[in-house]
């Protein structure tokens, strides 16, 4: 992690792309603490029902943690709540697509929220893989709402030396 000083404070960045991209100029900035962050939606009415929209066009994505062993190549996502025939997993090129839908299920008779911070409706998430595998050897597996889907890499042959004529 990488520090920087503003004044008599201490920034603590996360990494050093962050602290890269904050110059000088940027650190005098007044940065507004949480509690002002909050009192300045409620004046503002920042939780207006005409404030917050929400765009259909764009599905949610999917978050995944990808791992290797020494023989497979693993993807896992979170699914709870998604039904095996609303997924869709697919492989081209050496990249995995995977789509779905979230459904909330019934909800008549809701007249307002009081908090909604779960995403319903379509998802997707692409990954080029990082590794070569065998496309015709892939097992996904939908068990306690989380994903795996797990491929046969490739193995790869010595290095081949060449001779330049």
């Amino acid at each position: 992690m990488a520090r920087k000083s503003r004044g008599d404070e201490d920034l603590l960045l996360e990494d050093e792309l962050t602290a890269a991209f904050l110059g000088d100029d940027d650190l005098g900035a007044a940065v507004p603490q949480d509690d002002e962050v909050f009192d300045d939606a409620a004046q503002n009415n920042v939780a207006d029902e005409d404030t917050w929209e929400e765009d259909d066009a764009v599905p949610g994505q999917l978050a995944v943690d990808v791992f290797e062993t020494r023989e497979r190549l693993v993807v896992k996502a979170r699914t709870a709540g998604v039904n095996k025939k609303d997924l869709d997993v697919s492989i081209a090129d050496n990249t995995l697509s995977i789509r779905g839908t979230l459904s909330a299920g019934e909800e008549a008779g809701v007249e307002n929220y009081f908090v909604q911070e779960c995403y319903w409706g379509e998802f997707s998430r692409s990954i080029a893989l990082p590794v070569p595998v065998k496309e015709e050897e892939i097992e996904a597996v939908l068990k306690d709402g989380v994903l795996t889907i797990s491929f046969t890499k490739v193995k790869q042959d010595t290095v081949k030396k060449i001779q330049v004529l």
